[in-house]
């Protein structure tokens, strides 16, 4: 493992490499939402059976020790891709701090629990959304959103909306995290952690 370092860069610090990387991603995300990034926005790359990527702009709406959360229709082409191949690859890119973080690893269901509760705190519109929407799949014409939408605000009147069955969490459990940071002349540092059997390893790479 590389000895620490502190070596100032545009104003920051390039972050101790012994530190546990998702505990890094959380002062990495602490320190870009005071300087006004929005980091809920990630790039979400997926690849169904056979291997054919895809990749989407999707929320990052949970962080903690265990990994990173997103939500989805349960029969989107995500979803599709995890059901089949459940590996998963998010980057997030703040251009204002010259920052990058690629995060590789495994994916699972989040606990029907931790649904719940987030879909209970969405606004009402994205909770009637989500159950009028077959999200991915074909759709005739914007009419037929509409009138499932009033339908589901008819069923629902006056009440709480449920988080639908068909609807939840995935959480993306690392076991590659790559921090990022830009360099005058593009030799930028590369801080690679990748999670071994013992523990986090880390070590940079060359730019």
């Amino acid at each position: 493992m590389p000895g620490r370092r502190c070596e100032k860069m545009r104003g920051m610090v390039v972050p101790d490499p012994a530190k546990d990387p998702i505990a890094q991603y959380l002062a990495a995300a602490e320190r870009a939402q005071r300087a006004g990034v929005d980091t809920a926005p990630i790039a979400l790359a997926t690849a169904d059976g056979a291997g054919r990527p895809s990749v989407r702009i999707a929320l990052l709406r949970g962080v903690d020790p265990r990994g990173f959360v997103f939500y989805t229709n349960y029969h989107s082409r995500k979803a599709h891709d995890l059901t089949s191949n459940p590996l998963a690859s998010l980057c997030q890119h703040w251009p204002s701090l010259e920052e990058q973080i690629r995060i590789d690893g495994s994916v699972e269901l989040a606990s029907a629990a931790e649904s719940d509760r987030y879909f209970a705190g969405r606004p009402r519109d994205s909770q009637i959304g989500a159950w009028a929407s077959d999200q991915s799949a074909d759709l005739a014409s914007r009419d037929v959103l509409e009138t499932r939408i009033k339908e589901i605000e008819a069923r629902f009147a006056g009440q709480p909306v449920p988080r639908p069955p068909f609807w939840g969490g995935y959480r993306l459990v690392p076991d590659r995290m790559e921090f990022w940071y830009g360099r005058p002349g593009r030799l930028h540092d590369r801080l690679l952690f990748t999670r071994t059997p013992s523990g986090w390893t880390s070590g940079y790479l060359f730019p």
